[in-house]
């Protein structure tokens, strides 16, 4: 079967959910600085960020504080 393709757009439009789960208490620094940098500041809280592969970077740095729902 044939795949479609995504268009710009589409791609553009493409969001994750990325929950702070774990506190960053006991953790280095710059773990601290890239949870606050995803504009995460309360346990559980949840935003929206665009799914780039800078983004899913940043998460992949602290897998142990934060999560991405889907």
């Amino acid at each position: 079967m044939a795949t479609k393709k995504q268009s710009k757009k589409e791609a553009a439009a493409a969001k994750i959910k990325i929950q702070y789960y774990r506190s960053t208490i006991a953790f280095p620094k710059t773990q601290k600085e890239i949870v606050r940098s995803l504009g995460l500041r309360k346990l559980n809280q949840i935003v929206v960020r665009p799914d780039t592969a800078s983004m899913r970077g940043a998460v992949a740095k602290v897998p142990h504080l934060l999560r991405i729902i889907e």
